[in-house]
């Protein structure tokens, strides 16, 4: 104890004396004690959901999204943790579940729990955490649907394209889900399957010209209050945080991991130059800086992705470091007397408002990660 704390009062003396590119990242321990804290917050709130203040009926759901992101970003948290208590959490929580992915067999919101499934077999629950993710995958394969990627003109007979990955937020939800179960399985359907979807929905909705992506093809033509392209923070954190997750998943000698490298080094360009002085991304990343509410769940989600990059040797930690130590000490800010995450914009598809009490499991998700790309940044 007397170690952590000697070395937590060098580092804030270091901060206040160093250059932003040359402090140091906050020790492991403190990272980790933080993240468990939000975990553990979580937790102790997975049935009274009163404080949700615009809740859908799908947040109560497990095996939703809205869940589903906070069950596979606490992995992050057990990993790094020398106790049982997240995993056996995880692991009780999908012998609960009967180890299901959610009920829709094609939509991407409902593969993201998987991904915690999938961790779980890889420590012991073993084939009965795979077989209900593979059995519904199959189901994709067999008969994989072929609508259109753009959203249905209001009126038209055209079929609805949520089927497929026709959202960004579906980057972050499916993709590592099916290669982290062809990885487990040593089936290449599943990675190439992913990698189809994925390059067919990056090349309808990545802006080259912004290097970000239109959450979907409604919004192509929409502009925001000063004539600027709408892109959302949220949905462009789960690009980005998601190729985090993806990238590690794909074989080095994989020809197909430079495509996934040369996307996540482009996003990650553009990013560091939008966010504001005081650590947070806007929730419309090119609104009005000095106009706009702090946000968490986007700011989460790009400290993930910044710091996973620095740390696996692809961002050059000179350049990204600042943005993800003001990101990190944003998201401390946000957390509210109650200990609860504040700032995050509830469920949506664009740009809202936002409340310093609002939260949400993505949220807590987002910020899990955030922390655990912070903590592998301190120095073995």
């Amino acid at each position: 104890m007397a170690f952590r704390l000697v070395r937590m009062f060098a580092w804030l003396l270091l901060a206040t004396a160093l250059p932003a590119a040359a402090q140091p990242v906050p020790n492991r321990f403190q990272t980790l004690d933080k993240m468990k804290t939000m975990a553990d917050w979580q937790l102790a709130h997975l049935d009274d959901l009163s404080y949700i203040p615009a809740r859908a009926p799908s947040t109560s759901n497990p095996r939703d999204w809205q869940q589903g992101a906070f069950w596979a970003a606490l992995t992050a948290v057990a990993d790094r943790s020398k106790g049982s208590r997240f995993r056996d959490a995880i692991v009780a929580k999908g012998v609960a579940l009967d180890w299901q992915p959610g009920d829709r067999i094609y939509h991407a919101d409902d593969h993201i729990i998987a991904a915690a499934w999938l961790w779980a077999a890889k420590l012991g629950a073993g084939d009965a955490a795979v077989t209900p993710i593979r059995a519904r995958f199959d189901q994709v394969l067999a008969a994989p649907r072929n609508v259109p990627l753009t959203v249905r003109p209001e009126g038209s007979t055209q079929e609805e394209c949520w089927d497929r990955w026709c959202w960004c937020d579906a980057l972050f939800m499916a993709p590592p889900t099916w290669w982290a179960l062809g990885n487990i399985t040593g089936d290449p359907r599943y990675a190439d399957f992913a990698h189809k979807e994925y390059v067919a929905t990056t090349d309808l909705l990545f802006d080259k010209s912004e290097s970000l992506f239109f959450r979907d093809s409604r919004f192509f033509d929409r502009r925001g209050a000063h004539g600027e392209k709408l892109f959302w923070s949220r949905g462009n954190g789960w690009v980005f945080s998601g190729l985090a997750r993806l990238i590690p998943l794909i074989d080095a000698k994989d020809p197909r991991r430079a495509y996934y490298v040369a996307l996540f080094e482009k996003m990650a360009a553009k990013l560091v130059t939008l966010q504001r002085p005081n650590g947070y991304w806007p929730p419309s990343l090119l609104g009005d800086p000095a106009s706009a509410p702090d946000e968490t769940s986007g700011t989460g989600f790009f400290v993930h992705g910044l710091g996973w990059g620095i740390k696996a040797g692809i961002l050059p930690r000179d350049r990204y470091l600042p943005a993800v130590l003001k990101g990190w000490s944003a998201l401390q800010r946000a957390i509210q007397p109650d200990g609860r995450l504040g700032w995050v914009q509830q469920v949506s598809d664009r740009p809202e408002a936002v409340k310093a009490e609002d939260t949400q499991f993505y949220g807590v998700g987002a910020y899990l990660l955030a922390g655990s790309a912070v903590f592998d940044l301190d120095a073995d």
